[in-house]
């Protein structure tokens, strides 16, 4: 498993994940590219076959359903112009016959053992590590994201959680963002962003809580985090202002409304009116110190976790 690993993580090598568009979104692979061997429709057919008839049913009507898009498979593979690293679920008749037919056809191919599951196995295996993490703390605006970067930049190992999950971990952080990835698809992410990390070397992270927007960090690795050393961020708060009038001044009027209405309940209706008639007037040093009100209480309740 480890060199098909380290395959899939090589520039030289195509991945391909064969199983349906549905299992595919719920979670791959990163870099993956899906020619899927069935559509969610057919997958569905030939596991009812399988189950209420017979294993010989199931194929037979497998091979009647790809049978015509056999060269439309070939071609999508041929035009990735690596040699390839195939995967299905577990391993089994998916994976095994396409790579099958990719190596008929001329095309370099080899298989994942165990398949999707087997990756992911390995994956949460890895993440379980007793990997050095190193938490960056502080309140809203206090700069936590251009930290994580500048240790970055001077070769510290950093995981970006907001970046990977497509949100800022506020009612604020989800505007202007591409969709979320799955919890699931989460943790793929995760797993890709420290490939070649070194275990007896720190990881630096932003502090999150167990959820950023929808998506759920794995358990091990959110505990492991909430009893790691913590470096908190000391930052006046006309400079925390600043830096969040600088990130959010800039969208959209209407999603920064809704995204106060979406807190009215622990902001207080006076203040979420206030708050939105400064959004309204263009007002933003004022809506943001309206917010940083909620935020910061919030931060101070949850920072006492940490207090000795």
């Amino acid at each position: 498993m480890t060199s098909v690993l380290e395959s899939i993580y090589s520039e030289e090598y195509a991945v391909v994940d064969v199983r349906t568009p549905a299992e595919y979104e719920k979670g791959h692979i990163v870099g993956a590219v899906n020619i899927p061997l069935f559509t969610n429709e057919e997958r569905a057919d030939v596991g009812t076959r399988y189950v209420k008839q017979s294993r010989e049913e199931a194929i037979r009507r497998g091979l009647e359903l790809v049978g015509p898009r056999l060269a439309g498979y070939v071609e999508q593979a041929r035009s990735l112009d690596k040699p390839l690293v195939v995967y299905c679920w577990r391993g089994g008749m998916r994976s095994s016959s396409m790579s099958w037919l990719f190596s008929t056809s001329g095309i370099a191919s080899q298989t994942i053992p165990r398949g999707y599951k087997g990756f992911r196995k390995a994956a949460a295996e890895r993440l379980a590590l007793p990997w050095q993490w190193r938490v960056v703390a502080g309140p809203t605006g206090s700069g936590k994201t251009s930290f994580l970067r500048t240790l970055a930049e001077g070769g510290e190992q950093v995981i970006d959680l907001e970046g990977l999950a497509n949100h800022k971990g506020s009612s604020f952080g989800g505007i202007m963002q591409p969709a979320q990835p799955t919890t699931e698809h989460m943790m793929n992410r995760i797993h890709h962003a420290m490939h070649g990390f070194d275990v007896s070397r720190p990881v630096w992270v932003e502090d999150e809580s167990r959820t950023i927007g929808r998506v759920h960090l794995p358990e091990t690795m959110f505990e492991s985090m909430r009893v790691a050393p913590r470096q908190i961020l000391e930052t006046p708060l006309e400079m925390r202002i600043t830096n969040l009038v600088a990130e959010y001044g800039q969208l959209p009027l209407d999603e920064l409304i809704a995204a106060f209405d979406r807190i009215r309940e622990k902001l207080g209706g006076d203040r979420t009116k206030r708050a939105i008639e400064a959004v309204q007037l263009g007002d933003m040093h004022a809506a943001v110190e309206i917010a940083l009100d909620y935020y910061d209480r919030t931060y101070e309740y949850t920072a006492k976790r940490f207090e000795v």
